[in-house]
């Protein structure tokens, strides 16, 4: 009785299930196609006689392993000295402020306006930090640094160009590269991921003339569209993506300048890279609740309406995973007592071929970077297997954005490290396991037994999908674990204190 009251309403909601992941699906497909089309594509520069004046804000907290390369790249950046000032963001309550400190008044010896700028508190986190620090500044233009990025002594006289030549950008976003790309295998996957992101993602959504986000970091945005904007704000987790669509909103353009790079830290600990991506959907969720309302009730057009839509919900494909994974022990269950389901859910199955598209989307990206893309498939599909990993904790940002609990800054440690030797584990900056792991161990579970029930019935389409949402969720738990005990092993054979950050960092 109970299989033929589930059956309309299970059908019903897999075909929905499959037929959001298809519109996301085809989203990343067109992406891929427009910055196929976009490669080699330009925006327009103006060289100067005149350079305008440039502040650089680094916003830090706690960097004690990785501020003095920031510090030294950036005071190296070739533009005219009486045209640029620096500005040191400094938040931190350890050592690294004593490391700014010296770090600043060498370099001021050496002629380098670079000034360290303290709060009395760390009110707003990042966005609040640089919202002090542009009260503060000179610059017509402002560049912004994380701590674990490294730029180029070019970068100001590539990337400036481009806001001369077009008085309607607002920023100018540049591409991330990697400092320790082949540090693990972990590292490895995430610079596919982001690969994918600037390469295929970025660059297509600006070549088709859609909106996009300033990433945070290694960009320079024009003061006006800030203030014009309202500057920046701390009541999402993403400040970034929230000042990027208030700019759009407001009329401002940008543009994506692909062949500048700057390199980055990858986070080497899984605990890390889980509280960056945890962050990240937050506050993407919490944009998406922000300005969606204001996007359709606009009179751009209904293409970037779609664009924008897809672009700040682009996390809930975790969510419409996770809900796959809970309905596909339902469809078992109602197709024991309907056998000819199985015909139906064949041609369903035909809208899981759109999940594919990420695969593909990472692929293009290695090879629209120039890189060997052919020998990255295993590697990429190891990825997608990771990404369904994170869907539980991508379930609990959503339900914190909708939940409306005060959004907290959650910092991600950075450690410094670039070869495979460096042992990482006996630094301080350590985050506790995320007791999330008890769930997803759970899940992987339940994924385990509807993938052997699915052999068993010949559902080999349901089996495929919860193999690899049983494998996703099955390797992060493993690493949480794994690395979580190596750490506190090495903390204790060092007989060192172990230095824990606090999620609200």
């Amino acid at each position: 009785m109970l299989p033929d009251l589930l059956f309309v309403p299970t059908l019903i909601g897999y075909l929905s299930i499959l037929s959001l992941l298809f519109a996301y699906g085809i989203n990343f497909v067109y992406l891929t196609i427009r910055a196929i089309r976009a490669t080699g594509a330009t925006p327009v520069v103006r060289i100067p006689t005149v350079w305008p004046r440039v502040t650089v804000q680094l916003p830090i907290y706690n960097e004690l392993y990785v501020v003095r390369r920031l510090i030294d790249a950036v005071a190296r950046l070739d533009y005219p000295a009486d045209r640029l000032d620096i500005q040191v963001l400094d938040d931190s309550t350890d050592e690294t402020g004593q490391i700014v400190a010296e770090l600043v008044r060498t370099w001021q010896s050496r002629g380098v306006d670079i000034h360290h700028v303290r709060r009395e508190s760390r009110a707003g986190f990042k966005a609040g930090a640089l919202a002090h620090g542009l009260t503060l500044a000179h610059g017509e233009l402002i560049a912004i640094f994380d701590a674990d990025f490294v730029p180029k002594p070019d970068f100001l006289i590539e990337t400036v160009p481009v806001l001369l030549g077009d008085p309607g950008l607002a920023f100018v976003q540049t591409r991330w590269s990697h400092t320790n790309r082949e540090f693990s295998l972990l590292t490895r996957l995430q610079a596919l991921s982001i690969d994918g992101h600037f390469a295929v993602e970025q660059a297509g959504r600006w070549g088709a003339g859609h909106w996009f986000n300033f990433n945070g970091t290694a960009g320079v945005w024009r003061r006006a569209a800030m203030v014009d904007a309202g500057g920046w704000e701390h009541d999402t987790l993403t400040e970034d993506l929230d000042i990027s669509y208030r700019a759009f909103l407001a009329g401002w353009r940008a543009a994506y300048l692909g062949r500048v790079d700057v390199p980055a830290e990858l986070p080497v600990s899984f605990n890390a890279y889980r509280s960056q991506q945890h962050r990240w959907a937050r506050g993407s969720f919490e944009c998406a609740a922000k300005h969606l309302p204001a996007i359709w009730h606009s009179d751009i057009p209904w293409s970037r309406k779609a664009s924008a839509t897809l672009h700040l919900t682009g996390y809930s494909i975790h969510l419409l995973l996770l809900a796959l994974s809970l309905l596909y022990p339902l469809l078992l269950l109602v197709s024991a007592s309907h056998p000819s389901v199985f015909s139906p859910l064949a041609i369903m199955s035909i809208f899981s071929l759109a999940s594919l598209a990420p695969t593909a989307l990472f692929t293009i990206g290695q090879r629209q970077l120039g890189r060997r893309w052919v020998r990255e498939i295993p590697t990429i599909l190891a990825l997608s297997a990771l990404g369904a990993g994170m869907m539980m904790n991508t379930a609990r940002a959503a339900c914190q954005a909708v939940g409306g609990r005060p959004a907290t800054f959650e910092r991600t440690p950075k450690f410094g490290v670039r070869q495979r030797h460096e042992d990482w584990r006996r630094l301080r900056y350590q985050l506790r396991m995320d007791r999330i792991v008890i769930v997803e161990l759970g899940l992987a579970a339940l994924d385990a037994w509807t993938c052997w029930t699915a052999i068993g019935r010949g559902s080999w389409a349901i089996a495929t999908y919860a193999a690899i949402f049983a494998i996703g969720l099955t390797s992060a738990v493993s690493l949480t674990l794994g690395q979580t005990l190596r750490t506190a092993l090495a903390a204790r054979h060092e007989n060192v204190a172990e230095i824990v950050l606090d999620q609200s960092v």
